[in-house]
């Protein structure tokens, strides 16, 4: 017989066999998280070498979950060596405690452990993960494409009061925003282009620089990726958040179409407001480019005005104003998809915004490369 303390009051553990050769585990004294407890690991290579285990608790004054730990270890060695139990000796409220553990197995992943996974499973998972995504999207783009169709017969259900302050929030609300940074980029551009062109003499060509460049491209691309990330994680911040509070749940309950309801105003009037937006980023950049021409190489402003209107032709602009309408689809159905996928927590919210920013951005980027070899294509 071995003990594992000698006080009378703490936990011992006591191993004997018995006359029948079973192995005897006789639990005394108290039990409990805060006493000096015998370690599993003394008994385990008793318990795996014996062919039946009895227990004895007679001596048990006080018990809680370290007795419950102890003995759920035996058990489960026993289990595994296919060792018969008699619990007969426990008191019956650890024989009902142990039955309800063994009733209600563990659920799978609910412990937080390390797995080693080779290149190739990690790969594999990332496929089906992208391919699931790819899914989920394509039937996002299919049911917006529906609900296009069903305004186009005016057979969509949404609030046009919604619709009007969608459209303030996305046009005379981004304004000053767009201001700033139209304005900087056409000064940046003009600056830059001046230090190069002042080594030729060619400090004219400055207005044409710019004029090109905001009108074909950079008005509205920078238009676009303001709106990006001041519109498009608004959309995703306030699906998601409805997603939360389960109101997109109740509009699917009352049989209204959520992307009807939600979607499809927002993305028309990002549709509406992103050409005007790009012309009035294209006048602002023209206005940055002219305040380095006017102000620091000396050009007037009626040279600097006709110089501008000569290089800038009627195809540049609408190109510019073309581009930025698709912009505003892509912001717009990027940010509600994202919203649309968030989780029901307030990261999944927050993770659904970064997404959609970022998402919208990667398709400007995309489209604006896109236009660039159709244009030259089709000579425009």
């Amino acid at each position: 017989m071995t003990k594992a303390s000698p006080s009378s009051t703490a936990a011992e553990l006591a191993v004997a066999r018995t006359g029948t050769g079973a192995l005897l585990l006789r639990l005394s004294g108290r039990w409990d998280l805060g006493g000096n407890l015998p370690s599993p690991a003394a008994v385990d290579a008793k318990v795996t070498s014996a062919s039946r285990v009895e227990f004895d608790a007679v001596g048990l004054t006080s018990w809680d979950t370290s007795a419950l730990t102890f003995l759920t270890h035996v058990s489960s060695l026993c289990k595994a060596r296919g060792i018969a139990e008699d619990r007969s000796g426990l008191p019956p409220g650890i024989q009902r405690l142990l039955a309800l553990a063994e009733a209600v197995p563990e659920r799978k992943g609910a412990r937080a452990e390390e797995e080693d996974e080779s290149l190739l499973e990690r790969i594999g998972k990332a496929t089906l993960s992208s391919t699931d995504e790819l899914r989920e999207m394509l039937r996002f783009l299919g049911e917006v494409a529906l609900a296009s169709a069903r305004l186009l017969v005016g057979r969509a259900r949404y609030r046009k009061s919604d619709l009007f302050v969608l459209v303030q929030q996305a046009g005379a609300e981004a304004m000053g925003i767009v201001t700033l940074i139209s304005f900087l980029v056409g000064l940046i551009l003009a600056f830059v282009g001046a230090v190069q062109l002042q080594q030729f003499g060619a400090t004219i060509y400055v207005a044409d620089l710019v004029g090109i460049a905001m009108v074909r491209e950079m008005g509205a691309m920078m238009t676009g990726i303001v709106m990006a990330g001041r519109t498009g994680a608004s959309y995703a911040a306030q699906l998601g958040s409805m997603k939360v509070t389960q109101e997109i749940d109740a509009l699917t309950t009352m049989g209204i179409s959520p992307l009807e309801f939600l979607v499809l105003p927002r993305m028309v009037a990002l549709f509406l407001m992103m050409p005007l937006l790009c012309l009035y980023s294209d006048f602002v950049g023209i206005l940055g480019g002219a305040a380095v021409g006017i102000g620091m190489l000396d050009l007037s402003p009626i040279t600097y005005y006709q110089q501008t209107a000569a290089a800038v032709s009627v195809g540049n602009l609408v190109g510019g104003i073309f581009k930025a309408s698709v912009y505003g689809v892509l912001i717009a159905v990027s940010g509600c998809l994202r919203g649309m996928q968030s989780g029901s927590s307030s990261s999944a919210v927050g993770d659904a915004t970064t997404s959609a920013v970022v998402t919208s951005i990667v398709a400007i980027i995309v489209a604006c490369g896109v236009f660039a070899v159709l244009f030259y294509i089709l000579g425009i």
